[in-house]
C-alpha cells in the first residue's frame, strides 16, 4: 500500500498518469475507497474500470455503488456486457431490492445476453436470495442449459424460504450433483430444524462415490447432532474434520464444541474449548458458557465469563443470555440483577426479548413473581411468547393462580395452536384444586380442537438415526423388538425383580 501511494505521488509532482494501474492495483489489495476516488479524478474513464469498480464493489459493499456506477456508466453512453449484469445481480441480492432487480433484468433482456450461462445463473441466484421463488423457477425453466451451480442456486432458495420439499424434488432431478448439491440439502435441513432429515442426508453422501465432505459440509451437519445428540455421528465428523485439517476453521472447531455441549458431554467440550486456545472468538465463548449453564454449572459459566473479560473479548447479546441463564439455575438473583443492568450501562448492549425472558425466569424461580410481573410491563417492546412463557412456568412453580390466568391470555393470543400452555395452566388449576379451571380448559381445547402432540425422541444405533414415540410401531423391525421385549418381561418376572423390568422397558422402547 506504501508503495503505491508513493507512485501516486510520483505521478502528480511529474505529471504522469498511472490512474488506471493504480486502480487496479489497489483494487486487489482492496482499497476500494482509495480506488473509487481516484477513479472519479479520471475525466473519461475506460469500460473496464467501470467493471473493476462494480465489481469489487458486489464482493465486498458497499452494494449500493454498484447500482450508482451502472446509472454513471450508462450514461457515458457504455453497453454493459455479461459480466457487469453477472456483478450486478450478485450486488442486488444482497440489498434485498426486488425493484432494483427487476429494473436489472429488463436491461439484461434489452442486451441480448439471455444465453450467457453465467450471467443467468446469478439472475436466478439473485431471486432465490430475494425470496421472489416464482421469478426465480421462471427464469430456471427457461433456461436452455443448466450447469450444477444453477441447480444449486435454485435448491438454494428453496430452502431458504423453508421448502424443503421443493428443494428435495429438484435435488432428486439433477443429472449431477457435487458437494455444494448435498451441502445445501444438509445445511437447508438443519436451517429449518428438520435436524433427522439432515443427519440422513449427509449419512446418504457419506456413501456416494466421488463426493467429499468439505468444511461447509461439516459445519453443516454438526448443529443436527447437536441437537438430535448423535454423539456418535459428531465423533466420527470430528475426526474426518482432524484428519483432512478442517480443524483450523474456526466454524467448524466452534460446531464441535457446540455438538459436545448440546450432547451432555461438557467436559469434551472443555477439551475442545481449551485446544482452540487463543484462537477463539465470541462464538467459541458464548458456546461454553452456554454449554456451562445448561449443565448447571453456573459458577464455572459465571467465571468463564469474567475470564473473557479479562483477556479483552467483548461480550455480545448472546453472551449474556448465557450468563444470565448461569443465574437462573444458580438461583444467584442479585448477581443476575447487577448484569442485566450492565448491558446496557457498561456494555452498550440493548436488552432483548430473549434477556427479559431470561429475567422473568430468574426471577419467578426465585418466588419474585410480582417483580417479574413489573418488569414485564416495563419492557421497551411487546413481550413475546418467550417472555409469557417464562411467567407461565414461573407461576407453576409457585401455583399462583391469578398472575398465571394473566400469562396464559397472552399466550392463548400469541400462539393458540400451542397446546403446552392449556397444559401448563390445566396443571395449575389441578395444583390448587379449582377442577372447575381444568374442565374449563379441557372443553376449551376440544371446541378449539387443539391436541397435545406426541412427544418423540431420536436414537442413534448401527451409523442410522431412528425416531420413535411411545408404544410405537412403525419402525421395520417393531415386532422383533416386541417379542424380545415379551421375552425379557417373561424372564424378569420369573427372577421376581420388577425394578429390572421397568429398567428392560424402558430400554427396548428406546431402541424402537
Amino acid at each position: 500500500m506504501n508503495q503505491l501511494k508513493q507512485i501516486h505521488a510520483y505521478t502528480l509532482r511529474n505529471g504522469t498518469d498511472f490512474s488506471r494501474f493504480l486502480i487496479v492495483k489497489l483494487l486487489e489489495i482492496p482499497n476500494i475507497p482509495y480506488a473509487h476516488a481516484l477513479f472519479d479524478l479520471i475525466p473519461s474513464p475506460a469500460f473496464y474500470l467501470y467493471n473493476k469498480l462494480i465489481k469489487a464493489y458486489s464482493s465486498h459493499g458497499p452494494y449500493h455503488h454498484c447500482l450508482s456506477l451502472f446509472n454513471q456508466m450508462c450514461l457515458q453512453g457504455f453497453s454493459p456486457n455479461q459480466h457487469t449484469f453477472t456483478y450486478l445481480f450478485s450486488a442486488c441480492a444482497s440489498l434485498s431490492s426486488p425493484r432494483n432487480a427487476q429494473m436489472l433484468h429488463t436491461h439484461f433482456i434489452k442486451s441480448f445476453f439471455q444465453f450467457d450461462m453465467y450471467a443467468l445463473t446469478t439472475l436466478v441466484d439473485m431471486y432465490a436470495k430475494l425470496g421472489l421463488l416464482a421469478w426465480a423457477r421462471q427464469q430456471f425453466n427457461e433456461m436452455r442449459r443448466r450447469d450444477v451451480p444453477t441447480w444449486n442456486s435454485m435448491i438454494a432458495g428453496h430452502a431458504r424460504c423453508g421448502d424443503m420439499e421443493g428443494a428435495l424434488e429438484l435435488f432428486g432431478l439433477m443429472p449431477r450433483r457435487n458437494v455444494i448439491s448435498w451441502t445445501t440439502m444438509i445445511s437447508g435441513y438443519s436451517q429449518n430444524g428438520q435436524y433427522g432429515k439432515a443427519l440422513e442426508m449427509f449419512m446418504v453422501m457419506e456413501k456416494q462415490k466421488g463426493v467429499k465432505p468439505n468444511q461447509v459440509t461439516i459445519a453443516s451437519v454438526l448443529p443436527a447432532c447437536a441437537n438430535t445428540g448423535a454423539l456418535e455421528v459428531g465423533q466420527r465428523i470430528e475426526w474426518y474434520a482432524r484428519v483432512n485439517g478442517y480443524f483450523k476453521d474456526m466454524i467448524v472447531c466452534n460446531a464441535i464444541l457446540e455438538m459436545y455441549s448440546r450432547c451432555g458431554l461438557i467436559d469434551m467440550a472443555k477439551r475442545v474449548f481449551d485446544e482452540i486456545g487463543s484462537r477463539r472468538d465470541v462464538w467459541s465463548w458464548n458456546s461454553m458458557i452456554m454449554g456451562l449453564a445448561i449443565h448447571g454449572k453456573c459458577n464455572e459459566a459465571l467465571q468463564l465469563f469474567h475470564e473473557m473479560l479479562r483477556e479483552g473479548m467483548a461480550p455480545d447479546d448472546v453472551t449474556f443470555v448465557g450468563v444470565l441463564l448461569a443465574c437462573t439455575h444458580g438461583g444467584k438473583v442479585e448477581e443476575g440483577r447487577k448484569l442485566f443492568e450492565s448491558m446496557e450501562h457498561k456494555f452498550s448492549i440493548t436488552a432483548k426479548k430473549e434477556h427479559y425472558g431470561c429475567m422473568v425466569d430468574l426471577l419467578g424461580r426465585a418466588g419474585e413473581l410480582h417483580d417479574a410481573y413489573e418488569l414485564i410491563q416495563s419492557m421497551p417492546m411487546k413481550p413475546d411468547a418467550v417472555v409469557w412463557g417464562a411467567m407461565l412456568g414461573a407461576c407453576s412453580f409457585s401455583g399462583n393462580v391469578e398472575l398465571a390466568e394473566r400469562a396464559a391470555e397472552y399466550l392463548f393470543e400469541l400462539e393458540p395452536w400451542n397446546p403446552g400452555n392449556y397444559v401448563i395452566l390445566s396443571n395449575i388449576y389441578a395444583k390448587a384444586g379449582q377442577w372447575d379451571g381444568v374442565a374449563r380448559l379441557r372443553m376449551l381445547m376440544k371446541g378449539c380442537q387443539i391436541t397435545k402432540a406426541a412427544g418423540y425422541s431420536f436414537i442413534e444405533e448401527g451409523g442410522q438415526i431412528h425416531k420413535f414415540i411411545v408404544e410405537d410401531r412403525s419402525h421395520p423391525r417393531s415386532h422383533e423388538i416386541y417379542a424380545l421385549l415379551d421375552e425379557i418381561s417373561i424372564r424378569l418376572k420369573l427372577h421376581g425383580n420388577p425394578s429390572h423390568l421397568d429398567y428392560a422397558v424402558e430400554q427396548l422402547c428406546i431402541v424402537n
